[in-house]
């Protein structure tokens, strides 16, 4: 006999109470049990330590004998101690995985923000690369200014030549 510790429903419409027992894999949620080991209660807020009550010991004594949690019921013994809580596999049902064409516009926000960060990476890079030719070119321009400014110089004095004669 396949021995399960598990949920059983109570309580009135839209205010549900859970019995945590133990009962034979084969019976109806809500039918025979072989022992009620605890309550849960989703109604009251996360952090109210009557939200949760178990029987620590017989609850030590059924997984020793071997009868095994199911996974909500795993994650409240794991919360309290009892058992490994990381060992509760996470199964995402098909229903639940993401639709092909949101699948397609997560692949392309990834791309793009690939391109974004080698562009930043790029301009990062690129201005020590461009700081070398920019110090030649600074140091070139003012010999090739001082030319320039003769002209300009010369270009005032000959205009007051002419306007002298």
């Amino acid at each position: 006999m396949s021995v399960k510790i598990r949920l059983a429903r109570g309580g009135a419409k839209k205010r549900p109470y859970y019995h945590i027992v133990i009962a034979d894999s084969r019976r109806a949620r809500d039918g025979k049990f072989i022992e009620r080991v605890g309550a849960y209660n989703p109604m009251l807020p996360k952090d109210n330590p009557d939200r949760i009550k178990l029987n620590e010991e017989r609850i030590k004594h059924w997984l020793g004998v071997g009868a095994q949690p199911t996974d909500r019921v795993h994650r409240f013994l794991g919360a309290a101690g009892l058992t490994d809580a990381r060992a509760v596999p996470e199964k995402q049902t098909k229903r639940a995985a993401p639709k092909p064409k949101t699948v397609e516009r997560m692949k392309e926000r990834e791309d793009k923000l690939k391109a974004a960060e080698e562009a930043a990476a790029a301009a990062a890079a690129a201005p020590a690369e461009e700081e070398a030719p920019a110090e030649e070119a600074a140091a070139e321009a003012p010999a090739e200014e001082a030319p320039a400014e003769e002209a300009a110089a010369e270009a005032p004095a000959a205009e007051e030549e002419e306007t002298k004669e």
